[in-house]
């Protein structure tokens, strides 16, 4: 097969493989029994100038599978191992100094927060699960972050996060439900498409949302697909409700996935700006290890969510891109 290496600045490299600081966020939108403000396409533009010194400018791939061009945006060789740092640091950049920044995170957020407060000298406490990887865990405590385990889930971790950030001084920085966060993770999507004019459609997976919804700002007009788990439906749930609801969480891609409900925020923006699809276990886990063993791309099970809903035929359009979003797991190749 047929591969393109591209940065994000437009260069290109072709090979053959083998095997099968700006204003902040302006607008409004009723939230929640609130008006917030929510992100634009603009705020974008300005988180991109923002957080520029600190990020990477990930590549994209080209690729023809089964017979199909394919994009892939390769997101989990961002600092970190996923987008996240992304939202992160255009949060910290732009919002007030604080004296510490406090955060829950399943892991990636965490470690997302945790590394950007350290490359911008600020100390951080990150609460996560009692059930978080080992792997995204370790990561998180490297940076320097104090990490608290507390809760079985995330919601509880969030819970003991709050209150910890309401000591003065202390900032608490959102996984999904914050504009400067949806605005960040938008930048990734504003970068495919500038490198890559000619992709008609983008996929993303959705936790909570913050991705998926920064993908709609930054995708030029395109559509967007949000891709999730069956058994991990958070915005599926809410587009069947018309609101956010809570859902179970159970599957593979959990660790990074595992939201109980879509952000209102991501939810005001997705609702009537991408399309809804779900894929099994089974088929993530297949686009996983496929990825591994055509091109030796390794992610974590929700890294493959947007490559296993093309697999399945729930993407449209002739060039789709594929955000590949993390790969901070313990899995071993075969």
């Amino acid at each position: 097969m047929i591969v393109t290496l591209t940065d994000a600045s437009g260069c290109r490299e072709r090979v053959s493989a083998s095997g099968g600081s700006g204003a902040g966020p302006s607008g409004g939108r009723r939230v929640g029994g609130v008006t917030p403000a929510l992100p634009t396409p603009a705020d974008v533009d300005s988180a991109a100038e923002r957080i520029a010194p600190h990020a990477r400018r990930t590549p994209v791939l080209r690729a023809t599978v089964d017979g199909r061009p394919v994009v892939f945006k390769l997101e989990q060789l961002q600092l970190t191992g996923s987008f996240k740092l992304r939202g992160a640091l255009n949060a910290l950049l732009a919002g007030p100094r604080a004296e510490r920044v406090v955060t829950a995170s399943g892991g990636n957020h965490g470690l997302a927060v945790a590394t950007a407060a350290g490359l911008l000298d600020l100390p951080a406490t990150v609460y996560v699960p009692e059930s978080v990887p080992a792997a995204k865990a370790r990561r998180i405590e490297a940076t320097g972050a104090k990490l608290i385990r507390h809760g079985a889930t995330y919601a509880e971790a969030a819970g003991a996060a709050k209150t910890d950030a309401a000591a003065a001084g202390r900032r608490y920085v959102p996984a999904y439900e914050d504009p400067l966060v949806i605005a960040g993770q938008g930048t990734c999507a504003a970068e495919t498409v500038r490198a890559e004019s000619d992709v008609d459609v983008l996929v993303a997976a959705v936790g909570g949302g913050g991705l998926a919804a920064g993908t709609v700002l930054g995708a030029g007009g395109r559509p967007v697909v949000a891709a999730e788990p069956v058994g991990c439906a958070a915005f599926h749930a809410a587009v069947g409700a018309g609101a956010p609801v809570d859902s179970t969480v159970d599957s593979v891609a959990a660790s990074a996935l595992g939201a109980t409900r879509v952000g209102e925020l991501p939810f005001a923006i997705l609702r009537d700006g991408a399309s809804s699809v779900l894929v099994t276990d089974a088929e993530i886990l297949a686009a996983r290890d496929r990825l591994w063993e055509e091109f030796r791309l390794a992610v974590e099970p929700a890294g493959a969510v947007p490559f296993a809903a093309w697999l399945a035929g729930h993407v449209p359009g002739d060039l789709p891109c594929l955000i590949l979003c993390g790969a901070n797991t313990d899995w071993t190749p075969a």
